[in-house]
């Protein structure tokens, strides 16, 4: 379902189970929301993106944004990646993948020159009043964190 949220378009309602309990799109409502999927955790990509995520938090924070990174980890992989990593913010565990197809994160991918399907590295910013209003997809980790920032602040 590559095209199933369009730029400018209403993110449908879910909720998802996180570290910190269920997070719910609506309890959400007028707040700028960052969604980054990434493929797994404690690999070393995934690491260093969620590690700058965590250094710039309250840096969303002011910039009035909540920021959740999402995998199709368990939630006790997450709790163990989240506290080896000290990360002050919840990640949303995606086992059966139903924000992975929402957003379109799922691809075909090569590994060690094996094609598998797997989470494509990207982020979404969801405005205050529940709309797609921005989209990264095959993210390069370098640099990432900073351009999301920017763009969060200047929303």
């Amino acid at each position: 379902m590559d095209d199933a949220l369009t730029l400018g378009g209403s993110v449908p309602p879910f909720e998802s189970e996180a570290t910190g309990g269920p997070v719910r799109m609506a309890d959400l409502a007028g707040r700028k929301v960052v969604l980054y999927f990434y493929p797994k955790d404690s690999t070393p990509g995934c690491t260093t993106e969620t590690r700058e995520f965590g250094d710039a938090s309250a840096d969303f924070a002011a910039a009035g944004s909540v920021v959740f990174g999402i995998s199709r980890d368990s939630l006790s992989s997450h709790q163990r990646f989240k506290d080896a990593l000290g990360i002050p913010f919840e990640l949303i565990s995606d086992p059966d993948e139903t924000l992975c197809a929402l957003f379109g994160v799922m691809k075909m991918k090569n590994l060690y020159g094996k094609q598998v399907r797997g989470v494509e590295r990207s982020t979404f910013i969801v405005d205050a009043d529940g709309r797609l209003a921005h989209e990264w997809r095959g993210v390069k980790v370098p640099g990432h964190v900073a351009e999301v920032l920017e763009r969060v602040r200047a929303m």
